[in-house]
């Protein structure tokens, strides 16, 4: 196991003391063990979002050369009617 020391701010270690307060977390390595575990699932979930981005922008792209693409104006007024709707949410 490796040691390290590090300076943390002071919101930082205000964060991680209302952890230890809130009673959920026994220890700082707990704190710090549980911050990796989720920096580590946000790394995989993005991961999986640029691979699934690249197929879809692939399948575009060949779609585009086949003659399927959509015209401009319909995607823009698609993506105002979202956009709308998202607002009125």
């Amino acid at each position: 196991m490796l040691t390290m020391n590090i300076t943390l701010k002071p919101e930082q270690a205000e964060l991680i003391q209302q952890k230890l307060n809130s009673g959920k977390y026994s220890n700082i390595d707990e704190v710090i063990f549980e911050a990796f575990r989720l920096l580590e699932e946000r790394d995989r979930e993005y991961q999986i979002w640029v691979e699934e981005t690249r197929e879809k922008v692939d399948t575009a792209i060949e779609e585009l050369r086949c003659g399927e693409g959509i015209d401009s104006d319909v995607v823009v007024t698609q993506l105002k009617e979202k956009l709308r709707q998202a607002r009125q949410v």
